[in-house]
């Protein structure tokens, strides 16, 4: 995804992030992206619109938070996944 039209410098700079495992803060850390999924929610909500994903990015910041992550960057979302599918962090 990084070499196509549709690249751009967030997931050139989170992709090789999360591939090495490396959560320490890039610059936006869990508590402001679960802040912003729940505005996110929120305006769906007012709008009677359905937001599903972003249901589940809720869920997985504050599982990541929970997870004692909370001063990592977002990218530590990817850190939920590797714990989910049984992988190890390191």
């Amino acid at each position: 995804m990084t070499g196509t039209v549709f690249a751009s410098p967030a997931y050139k700079i989170y992709s090789g992030l999360i591939a090495d495992r490396a959560f320490e803060p890039a610059g936006f850390k869990l508590p402001l992206g679960l802040k912003d999924v729940r505005l996110a929610l929120q305006a769906g909500e007012t709008a009677a619109t359905p937001l599903p994903i972003a249901s589940l990015l809720r869920d997985a910041f504050i599982e990541a938070i929970a997870a004692g992550d909370s001063e990592k960057d977002w990218s530590a979302l990817g850190a939920g996944a590797f714990r989910r599918a049984g992988r190890p962090l390191g």
